[in-house]
């Protein structure tokens, strides 16, 4: 096996047996140990991806691989095999009081930073794609408007190695940003800016 692969495996047998946040809702979910050169990193996993054992496995996850399929032609299943898949918490963290997904607190998001390095460390990736505000706080530290870094590629410093960043909102069917101006004109950018980037090509032939 891949030393590589061994490195993710490793990190996934110490994700599956965590339980160092009491708030949080396991199964810890992450995707296969894919040795691309693209990192993709969520916010956290819906309150379905626990059972079904994949990150964005639900409507925004529909939401998300087709805009990959309508801007690059690559469908889900293609995206899954060579994209790694990660998020910035990677246990389901409950409803919030006045509905929807509570927002993970700045310790669940450190502990899991911990996974996030040992992850980066092995893949060296060459482009992270942030996905939703939590995700691009933690990668850019970025915390203003979304309309500030989506549509625009950046290099950035993560978990120690130097990597281009290209910021996407989240798909989320509650959020209306990526569907009203200016993140309609926004997104299609953004996506131009992957399809074209070098690590892509592994993805799209």
């Amino acid at each position: 096996m891949d030393p590589r692969r061994q490195l993710l495996a490793a990190v996934h047998r110490d994700l599956a047996a965590c339980r160092a946040c009491p708030n949080m809702r396991g199964p810890a979910v992450h995707g296969p140990p894919v040795l691309g050169r693209v990192l993709l990193i969520g916010q956290a996993p819906g309150p379905h991806e626990g059972a079904l054992g994949r990150p964005f496995a639900w409507t925004a996850g529909r939401t998300l691989f087709r805009w990959f399929e309508e801007a690059l032609g690559v469908t889900e299943a293609r995206f899954r095999e060579r994209v790694y898949m990660a998020a910035v918490a990677r246990c389901f963290p409950g409803k919030a009081p006045g509905g929807g997904d509570r927002k993970p607190d700045r310790d669940e998001v450190a502990r899991c930073s911990a996974f996030l390095a040992r992850e980066a460390a092995a893949l060296a990736p060459e482009l992270v794609l942030p996905v939703g505000a939590l995700a691009i706080e933690a990668v850019l530290g970025h915390k203003g408007p979304l309309a500030g870094v989506v549509g625009a590629q950046r290099r950035a410093r993560y978990h120690g190695r130097d990597v281009d960043v290209i910021a996407l909102p989240h798909p989320s069917g509650v959020s209306t940003w990526h569907r009203t101006e200016p993140g309609k004109s926004l997104l299609p950018r953004a996506l131009t800016l992957v399809g074209a980037h070098p690590a892509w090509v592994d993805v799209a032939r």
